[in-house]
């Protein structure tokens, strides 16, 4: 039987393929599957003739049905954040980042940072500066206003570009401000590879002179240090697109005029100007400086300023009884584990109640402007760490700082100004969070508590006096104006007097403080005199316990505390006419004469009173507008803003004399009348940068019609004032810019000589940067033949040319070292350590070792030194 045949039933076998058949059908089916995934992958089919059939019966007008195939053509991939753009204009419920059309980069940022939805604030601008318009938005204190402004410029410089100066500049008016900022803007573009440096006050001009040499993308700096720097370096700032000013009220009011029209001065024409803050007027004519071009103002939460999460409670408390309560509010009222703020007027009080309270056991830290950059670090990363529950600080915490897990805002001393007293309490219920404002109200400051509802739109809620307070109320109750019970202030003040009589150095903070308070309210701005006169009329004498310190006491110690208030308010009938005189005496008689003729007086009186005390002390009733006049505002407040969104607060019902004046209001010709200020004049005045519409004085101040110069040497000749010469021992004018050294700067403004001190040569001369900046610039000056004139003579003659570098003129060369300059420092140092510990003799005695053995080894043992060329040899 032949070989390879099979014997028996079944199916006859395929004769076997040979490998390379096999090798080339392989082959063969891989090309055509290849083919087929192409072919679909291109999106072009081939009709079978069933196909064609199809097709025939349905006519030549009607094609086949098919998958729908992409519009573009070209090689060139479509641009998707267009087609998404384009997509969500369409649907208008689309509201999160992804309907912004964000780059992948910054989108992925966002979701790594956690958030899921913008904020209101951010859905109503990040696309408005997205389309490359100037913006000017106020938001409540916590909606997310960093995001507004860092994700738009993420976006427009896209990527690291090393070629370039700086493109965006963030400036903020301190310095605890911009490292959050910075610290925030690493986080969210952390995938973008854009590069920042941070220019602030109180750290070292050379580091800062290093990181804008690198050509950093990102600016963020205090206005300050900014044109330090600036005239140091002879900045230019020509490539800068986007500028955002944070906190813009603030840096426009806080003294940093000189320094911002410097700033703008470097500033190209064609950037973007963004301004943030929590508190915005709406007459933009206050920030005409910063160089806005048709600005779009977006102004949400006028109506409703704070925060819904947030309760506030008055404390009616003598000044210097504050400390004590200040101490009880800390040990008794809130909770051992939460943190607290407490804002003081001056550095001399955060000292001062620092020391106070260490010594009773509480742990506190103390920040204020002029504290040491490292202290106030330190102090800082305490109170964020959470070693310690108390922070004490200036106003200068008081803006944009975003302080985790905070929980309560003390106002030692009550801000002379509403919209401050917003950027206080703004430190808490960020985020959704709940937080309590306590806020200490001395009986002089009770005119800035009523310019601050006025300001709010709220009516001022007294504490009844007789009324019987309760849990509920301490806890629900919000914006309640009230007394602290006097055993509370004396048992907490029998405790500080015997700590500060133990200490000399309590004593004496003690006393600087009080001075500091003094200067204090003198330089403090005047409430309205609208305030001050409701102030007088409030019977401040009968106001009630305050509904926070009900849960604090036992119903005994209720009782005994109102049994003292009667006894406190209680008024005798007789007067000292009537004292032992019987009723036939004259004086007696005359007083009962008296009171008879006064009866109705009194009762009127008395009667006024106590409607005073049982409706609510209402600081500003608002003029009820008729409704033509209500429909003129709308249009006046559209016509102003560009978008307006939150409802108004509910006010409560109208008191008589608000139904008087609108029975007088329906009497007058809505046709000719005019109101002689508009409806929001209270809350614009209390956002205004220079406080104007204040009192008279100011409105008249802002009125004059001033033709003294149209230069500033000539303005400032009018600005004379009288100093103390003590060697003259009278006072001389004295314009204020005459002693003052000043220098001219490009722009053409006079800045402080200070600016100026050359510690950029200086720093310079240092890193080398001047020679390296010489050889770049030398073989373009001495290339070419010809005769030199001077110069050295013999050898290194030829060799005086430096080596073309590479880098360009007038650029510093990358501080980053070659594999070959490492390794080079690295033999170097360790050839330093090896000399330093003796290697030097070490590698002599080896040296003579060595040479003894080769004497005693190599020639006759043991045998008599040589002479001549043999000894040299060994």
């Amino acid at each position: 039987m032949a070989a390879g045949r099979r014997v028996g039933p079944g199916p006859p076998s395929r004769p076997t393929m040979a490998p390379w058949k096999k090798k080339r059908l392989r082959k063969r089916r891989t090309g055509a599957s290849q083919g087929r995934d192409s072919d679909s992958d291109d999106g072009e089919f081939e009709i079978q003739a069933e196909d064609d059939a199809r097709a025939r019966k349905l006519g030549p007008g009607r094609a086949l049905p098919s998958f729908p195939t992409s519009e573009c053509v070209s090689d060139v991939e479509p641009d998707t954040r267009e087609m998404v753009r384009a997509q969500n204009k369409k649907k208008k419920k689309s509201g999160g980042f992804q309907s912004m059309g964000l780059s992948y980069p910054v989108f992925k940022g966002i979701m790594k940072k956690g958030y899921k939805v913008p904020t209101p604030i951010q859905r109503k601008t990040i696309p408005v500066i997205l389309d490359g318009k100037d913006v000017v938005a106020m938001a409540r204190t916590g909606s997310g206003k960093t995001a507004c402004f860092l994700l738009p410029m993420f976006e427009r410089l896209k990527a690291r570009s090393a070629q370039t100066g700086a493109r965006a500049l963030i400036l903020s008016p301190t310095r605890e401000l911009a490292l959050q900022t910075m610290k925030f803007t690493k986080e969210l573009g952390k995938f973008t590879g854009l590069k920042t440096a941070l220019i602030l006050g109180g750290d070292k001009m050379e580091d800062q002179f290093a990181a804008l040499h690198e050509n950093p993308d990102i600016i963020i700096a205090t206005p300050g240090r900014l044109v330090h720097v600036a005239v140091e370096m002879n900045l230019k700032l020509q490539s800068v697109e986007y500028v955002v000013f944070d906190e813009a009220d603030r840096l426009f009011e806080m003294g940093f005029a000189e320094q911002l029209q410097e700033i703008i001065g470097r500033l190209p024409g064609g950037h973007q100007t963004v301004l943030f803050s929590a508190t915005l007027p709406k007459l933009l004519v206050e920030f005409a400086r910063a160089g806005l071009t048709e600005p779009v103002l977006i102004r949400l939460d006028v109506d409703s300023k704070l925060n819904e999460q947030l309760k506030t409670s008055f404390l009616l408390v003598r000044e210097d009884t504050k400390a004590a309560v200040l101490l009880y509010l800390l040990q008794n009222v809130v909770r051992p584990q939460d943190q607290t703020v407490v804002f003081v007027a001056t550095k001399h009080h955060a000292e001062y109640l620092t020391e106070l309270l260490m010594g009773q056991g509480v742990s506190c830290a103390h920040i204020y402007s002029a504290l040491d950059q490292t202290a106030r670090k330190i102090n800082l990363a305490k109170f964020t760490h959470n070693k310690c529950s108390t922070l004490i600080v200036t106003d200068l915490a008081a803006r944009g700082l975003d302080i985790p897990l905070l929980d309560n805002v003390i106002n030692y001393s009550f801000p002379a100004k509403g919209k401050l007293f917003l950027h206080r309490v703004g430190r808490v219920a960020r985020a959704g969070r709940s937080g309590t404002a306590y806020s200490l109200v001395a009986p002089d400051e009770v005119p800035y508590l009523l310019d601050l509802h006025l300001f709010l739109g709220r009516s001022v809620t007294l504490a009844r006096p007789c009324e019987e307070p309760s849990v509920a109320d301490a806890v629900g109750r919000d914006g309640v104006l009230g007394r602290v019970p006097q055993s509370v202030v004396d048992d907490e003040d029998s405790s500080l007097q015997t700590a500060m009589g133990a200490s000399l150095d309590l004593q004496g903070l003690h006393r600087v403080a009080n001075n500091a308070q003094q200067q204090y309210v003198r330089s403090r701005p005047a409430p309205s005199p609208e305030s001050i006169k409701r102030a007088k009329e409030l019977d401040l004498a009968e106001l009630g316990l305050h509904p926070l310190f009900s849960s604090c006491f036992e119903e005994g110690e209720l009782q005994r505390l109102r049994l003292v208030d009667s006894i406190k308010n209680y008024r005798t009938r007789t007067t000292i006419f009537e004292i032992n005189a019987s009723s036939k005496d004259p004086s007696s008689q005359m007083m009962r004469a008296k009171r008879q003729r006064d009866r109705k007086a009194v009762a009127s009186f008395q009667q006024r009173r106590q409607e005073r005390q049982e409706g609510p002390a209402d600081p500003a009733p608002q003029r009820e507008l008729p409704q033509e006049e209500e429909e003129e505002m709308v249009e006046t407040v559209e016509g102003v803003f560009t978008e307006v969104v939150g409802q108004k607060r509910p006010r409560p019902g109208p008191s008589q004399g608000a139904k008087r004046r609108r029975m007088e209001t329906r009497q007058r010709d809505q046709e000719f009348y005019v109101p002689y200020r508009p409806k929001d004049f209270d809350s614009e005045r209390g956002l205004s940068v220079s406080g104007a519409g204040g009192a008279f004085e100011q409105q008249v101040a802002g009125a004059v019609l001033d033709l003294m110069g149209d230069e500033a040497q000539n303005m400032s000749r009018g600005q004379q004032q009288l100093k103390w010469d003590r060697k003259k021992k009278r006072f001389v004018g004295q314009s204020g810019q005459e002693d003052k050294k000043k220098i001219k700067t490009e722009s053409g403004r006079f800045i402080s000589s200070s600016y100026k001190r050359d510690l950029y040569q200086k720093w310079k001369q240092k890193q080398k940067i001047d020679d390296r900046d010489s050889e770049e610039e030398g073989p373009s000056n001495q290339r070419g033949p010809g005769p030199r004139r001077g110069g050295k003579r013999g050898r290194s003659q030829g060799t005086s040319q430096p080596r073309a570098s590479s880098v360009p003129a007038g650029r510093m060369r990358s501080e980053l070292k070659t594999k070959e300059q490492i390794l080079k420092q690295r033999r170097q140092a360790q050839k330093q350590r090896f000399l330093q510990r003796g290697g030097l003799k070490q590698l002599s005695a080896r040296n003579r070792r060595r040479a003894q053995e080769l004497r005693q080894g190599a020639f006759g043992r043991g045998a008599p030194s040589r002479k001549g060329k043999m000894r040299k040899r060994m």
